[in-house]
């Protein structure tokens, strides 16, 4: 049985197996099948965007004691969908058995300055999953997501040196570039939640070595070992590990891999060193240094 801890995986945490803000609801909301229950997330992938959080959320679906909400759920950070309150969200969970863990993800969450006050008030044991990845790597895929969705819309879109520099300089208000500044959304989450309350995951070494992080954040939320090695193997052809379950391959959709878009090599040394101070500060906030341009 996992006990009540919290814990930042960008994750809310509710024991499996006990009372929640969802147990007292009425029972008419409580549905259940001979699949289980659905209930209230034990745990929350917060983010961050373009950082691996499907990879993260997929990975970890592969320990029998896990169960996950499909689509990204964005409860915290959409108010529609937030005053549509706990019954609502909690009919977006999967069906699980005693002793399963939910898992949710939405990686808009961490960014979301009325999130961090929203989790606590639901949950002040939640236990939050939180990878990151290169900032500036992550700026440029996040760019790359929304040009590849316009011109699917056959809708023009700005070259991202335009929109990351203004007369020469890095633009602080570029949005995706407030997105990589890790530092200042994590102090909001501080601001609520005890530090150990969050775990973080390398994105970057996730895709490098899937077996290490995994076991950390197996180890995080209480699970027994189940994900090893034997789980993934490389796909060359997309250069990334991909799945093994039972004898079943899975690898993540087309859009995961695909090449960024171009970059300046002078812009991106521009944005890189406009980073070094923010990395810093989010290295001292966690505890840790990562392998960041």
């Amino acid at each position: 049985m996992l006990r009540t801890l919290p814990v930042l995986l960008l994750t809310v945490n509710l024991a499996v197996g006990s009372s929640s803000p969802g147990d007292v609801l009425s029972p008419s909301y409580n549905k259940s099948n001979s699949s289980g229950v659905q209930r209230l997330p034990d745990a929350i992938i917060i983010g961050v965007r373009k950082g691996g959080t499907r990879a993260l959320l997929e990975m970890l679906n592969l320990h029998p004691d896990v169960k996950v909400a499909k689509a990204e759920v964005h409860y915290f950070n959409v108010e529609d969908h937030y005053k549509r309150g706990l019954a609502w969200y909690r009919s977006q969970m999967p069906f699980t058995k005693p002793g399963q863990l939910t898992l949710e993800k939405t990686p808009g969450y961490f960014a979301a300055p009325q999130v961090p006050a929203r989790v606590w008030a639901l949950n002040p044991a939640a236990r939050l999953l939180l990878i990151v990845r290169d900032p500036a790597e992550r700026l440029v895929s996040d760019y790359t997501q929304v040009l590849h969705n316009r011109l699917a819309r056959r809708k023009p879109y700005r070259p991202l040196e335009e929109l990351l520099l203004c007369k020469g300089h890095v633009d602080p208000d570029y949005k995706a570039l407030q997105r990589s500044l890790y530092h200042r959304h994590l102090a909001r989450w501080l601001e609520v939640f005890p530090r150990e309350q969050i775990h973080v995951v390398d994105g970057d070494a996730l895709v490098r070595d899937p077996y290490p992080e995994l076991r950390q954040a197996e180890r995080f939320l209480e699970l027994p070992t189940h994900i090893g090695p034997q789980n993934f193997y490389y796909n060359s052809t997309k250069g990334f590990y991909c799945l093994l379950e039972a004898g079943r391959e899975k690898c993540l959709d087309q859009s995961k891999g695909r090449p960024h878009a171009p970059l300046d090599g002078l812009a991106f040394r521009k944005l890189c060193h406009y980073l070094a101070k923010p990395n810093r500060l989010f290295f001292d906030m966690v505890g840790r240094t990562f392998s960041w341009c």
